[in-house]
């Protein structure tokens, strides 16, 4: 029989995939000797079981559960369900990897008319036991009966005003019993049922929400954001109760090990005096720092804290989120995981704990998301602009960056404004898990309550969005729209902008400028180069962008597109003239006028690579993609052209595709028409020159032949290219070396890259294309439907982002074999957008290709995602 119960004593932090993080760590926080309520976790396999079982726990199950609950009443010597001496549990999910915020947790379970009658008694605290009572009501309520919690809201807030208390704290247990009473009305007029009094019932109901959870919608977007697999579940923890809301001798809080913003090696947490720990997270009250807990009880909480939290960064290896509760001046730890941290607090701990001896440089490498660097990469706000602009208020700098946006003051307003292609910043009062969507499609975050660990700011950093919480100068009317910081009121769809750096919020948009990038991440950068193998190149067809490349480290460019070049204002009438010519010799002509642009293109781009390798395609996109498509902008370019109207049109109407991306197009264009393809070889092997001569420079041009899908093409068109450059280096009695290749993006290819290989130097898989024609999507219009193939688990990952290893992953891995077995120093690249994916890079790696080509932008991710790759495989 399958075990799905384990006490906290059988448990260990390397069985996080059967007790999840929450219950692992819980384990083996007990098992070094620190003070953990007593409880017991019920594991994700029960969770799966549960779903296979149409969702019913099953009598086994049940029964299983309570046998640990009899033996927790044992160890705990209280009772669950007595009135003389209540035995009070929390039941929170736990799931493998940590997801904040995403699913539920029950407090105070087990409290009904009479329990809580016995806790007063017990505890000599009325108002202690009432304030609990409200609270499971409120919990049950919303998270096992899916009652929406302002309901629950509007009454807490009905009643404060009645009796004039500003907080919670100050409700008194006659208010805190009539909160209770129609708390349970709400429960009878929104569920049907009345509140349930039985203790076992409300544990079972509370078990089979948190497994319910797992897939709520908040739940399922955050695994979809964070590459999360749908099929782990949760675990579920039942631990009794230690009160933080027992009076002023008690409390709650949350800290990091060290700064989760910035890095810094000092314990960074918040804490609230007489209350419960969802009062921190959920950001209800503002809470005091943590250093303000050495002048409470003479430091003791403190000192042993601080002590607890070396311990377990050190037992750990890692920086630590951890959450804990004192009772009467007893301190309780309820959680420690690997603490969520912004990419430049991940990078100083990394570099750190190198220094301090307590993890290696490969260790460093892997505690850091690739894609987390993208939140170094972008710009900040530029000083002087800044110190021009509007401030409207100041709030907490809960996770840092720049952000310019309209405001929004709902999750679904502001995803839905962002996937319009409008910059949103999401205003809240406070953020709930059920803004997990609008968070993550918004620039940046911006809430009146909550602190620096508070859901917004916690989400936040895990996301690298930036944030400034607990701006309390802000009166935010969300049914009206409208937010009032003194005399200024801003009105939904207007910009303002946060710095969540230091927690300012301006109004209007604010310029940024791009950020320097040295220390901690030069080192880190530096330890991935002495790991990895892979080379990095980027996707560049301009000087500036081989530039920025170059200032993130790329190696050389893999991809630059010519097409890109044709466009520009002086070339495409030149461009256009060429395409609606009728004889070869008219366009020549007009080729010949390009020819000048198209070697200066080239100079600027070998100029600011140097002597690092370029790998240029010749032109790709079908002809029509040039000219203009309706009559209007027709008539306008005849008139320019000096053109009949009707010659003109007749012509697009010509050029004109079905299916272009399967038209005539790359090599089929240099087939039909082979001036175009010599043109532009000419022109990369005379700017190589000129760039070599001029600047004592090694230029070895590489020459991409694109959408070869047969030997012959690449026969035919290599003798074209070869013929060209010999003639150029001729011409100017120059030797030089170049290479010529071709782009792997057909399944034809693939299959024949033995054939193929004969007359290529290099391959570079065009892994959007590829991607294309083998599965037969257009990457165009698959967005209409690779969501709904994600969530019915037909993909696990978009093709056109992570490489589908078992198809597409296929006919690269025998086109390498291939082309290798043909010819074994055939270099091999990638340079679709698979190139600066992580996951991709680690098939590019295993398979052995010599480098992967990305956006310049993405360059540092694939250094670091390459030496992972080899860390990995090593391991």
């Amino acid at each position: 029989m399958t075990k799905f119960v384990y006490s906290f004593e059988e448990g260990n932090k390397d069985m996080k995939p059967l007790l999840g993080g929450k219950g692992a760590n819980l384990a083996e926080m007990k098992k070094i000797g620190l003070p953990v309520p007593l409880g017991f976790t019920i594991t994700t396999q029960a969770c799966n079981a549960y779903y296979e079982n149409n969702k019913n726990l099953g009598s086994e199950m049940e029964s299983e559960i309570f046998n640990f609950l009899e033996d927790l009443e044992k160890k705990t010597g209280k009772t669950f369900g007595s009135i003389e001496n209540p035995l009070l549990v929390s039941v929170r999910s736990g799931a493998v990897i940590s997801m904040p915020g995403m699913m539920d947790t029950v407090l105070n379970l087990g409290l009904n008319d009479d329990t809580v009658k016995g806790l007063a008694e017990l505890t000599n605290n009325e108002r202690f036991a009432y304030d609990s009572y409200r609270r499971f009501i409120q919990m049950f309520g919303d998270v096992v009966l899916h009652i929406p919690k302002y309901e629950f809201d509007r009454v807490l807030d009905e009643i404060k005003r009645k009796i004039n208390a500003s907080s919670d704290t100050e409700l008194t247990v006659d208010a805190l019993k009539d909160m209770i009473k129609k708390y349970k009305n709400i429960i009878k007029r929104q569920a049907g049922i009345n509140f349930p009094n039985e203790p076992k019932k409300q544990l079972l109901m509370s078990v089979r929400a948190v497994f319910d959870s797992w897939n709520n919608q908040r739940a399922i977007i955050y695994r979809n954001i964070n590459d999360i697999p749908h099929d782990l579940g949760t675990a579920v923890n039942v631990q009794s109760m230690v009160f933080g809301n027992m009076g002023e001798t008690s409390g709650t809080g949350v800290a990091f090990t060290r700064n989760p913003a910035t890095g810094e090696n000092k314990v960074f947490g918040e804490y609230l005096l007489n209350a419960q720990g969802e009062d921190v997270v959920a950001g209800i009250r503002t809470p005091q720092s943590i250093d303000q807990l050495k002048d409470f009880m003479s430091g003791k909480i403190y000192n042993q804290f601080m002590e607890i939290a070396a311990k377990l960064e050190m037992h750990y290896r890692d920086m630590q989120d951890i959450e804990f509760t004192f009772e009467k001046g007893n301190l309780y730890l309820l959680q420690t995981r690997t603490g969520k941290r912004t990419a430049t607090a991940a990078i100083k701990v990394a570099v750190d704990l190198v220094a301090e001896g307590k993890i290696t440089k490969e260790e460093a490498l892997m505690r850091i998301d690739p894609m987390q660097i993208n939140q170094l990469l972008h710009p900040v706000f530029d000083e002087d602009e800044l110190n021009k602009a509007n401030k409207l208020a100041k709030g907490l700098p809960a996770s840092p960056g720049a952000a310019s946006g309209k405001v929004y003051f709902s999750s679904e307003h502001s995803a839905q404004a962002a996937s319009n292609g409008e910059k949103t910043i999401l205003v809240r009062i406070e953020t709930s898990p059920e803004d997990i969507e609008g968070m993550n499609m918004s620039q940046g975050i911006l809430t009146a309550r909550g602190g620096m660990t508070s859901h917004a700011a916690v989400v936040a950093r895990g996301m690298g969005k930036c944030c400034v919480a607990g701006c309390g100068e802000l009166k935010i009317d969300e049914e009206r729209k409208i937010l009032k910081v003194n005399d200024e009121i801003i009105k939904e769809g207007e910009y303002i902008s946060l710095d969540g750096n230091t927690g300012n919020v301006y109004k209007g948009i604010i310029k940024t400028k791009a950020i320097e990038l040295s220390g901690n991440f030069g080192k880190i950068m530096q330890w991935a180069d002495e790991v990895r193998r892979l080379k990095i190149r980027t996707n560049a067809d301009t000087p500036r962008d081989a530039k920025t490349a170059v200032d993130f480290g790329a190696e050389g460019i893999g991809l630059c597109r010519t097409e890109h070049m044709f466009f520009a204002e002086a070339r495409i009438p030149i461009m256009r003239q060429m395409i609606v010519s009728d004889t070869k010799e008219d366009r020549i002509k007009a080729l010949d006028r390009l020819f000048d642009f198209q070697k200066e293109d080239f100079v600027g781009i070998f100029r600011a690579m140097g002597e690092r390798p370029v790998t240029i395609r010749l032109l790709d996109p079908p002809l029509h993609e040039f000219l203009p498509q309706n009559d209007d902008d027709i008539k306008v370019l005849a008139d320019n052209m000096n053109i009949a109207f009707q010659k003109l049109k007749d012509k697009v109407l010509d050029l004109k595709e079905f299916n272009p991306m399967l038209g005539h197009r790359g090599c089929r264009l240099a087939i039909t028409y082979p001036e175009i393809y010599q043109m532009q070889a000419k022109a990369v092997i005379t700017a190589a020159i000129e760039v070599s001569k001029q600047d004592g420079l090694n230029i070895k041009p590489e020459i991409m032949i694109p959408l070869v899908g047969h030997a012959k093409e690449l026969e035919i068109l290599r003798k074209l290219v070869d013929d060209t450059a010999k003639q150029t280096l001729k011409e100017n009695s120059c030797e030089l070396q170049y290479y010529i290749g071709t782009m792997i993006e057909i399944p034809r290819a693939a299959l024949t890259a033995d054939e193929v290989a004969r007359y290529a130097d290099f391959f570079s898989f065009g892994t959007n294309d590829l991607t294309q024609m083998t599965f037969g999507f257009s990457r165009d219009d698959a967005g209409k439907f690779i969501d709904e193939y994600k969530n019915k688990e037909i993909f696990e990952n978009d093709p056109f982002t992570t490489i589908d290893v078992k198809g597409v992953g296929s006919l690269v891995r025998t086109a390498s074999k291939l082309g290798r077995l043909e010819k074994e120093n055939l270099k091999l690249g990638i340079c679709g957008e698979h190139g600066g994916d992580p996951k991709s890079i680690e098939f590019c790696e295993e398979v052995g290709l010599d480098y992967v080509s990305c956006s310049p932008y993405r360059v540092p991710i694939a250094r670091l995602a390459a030496a992972q790759a080899v860390i990995k495989k090593n391991n």
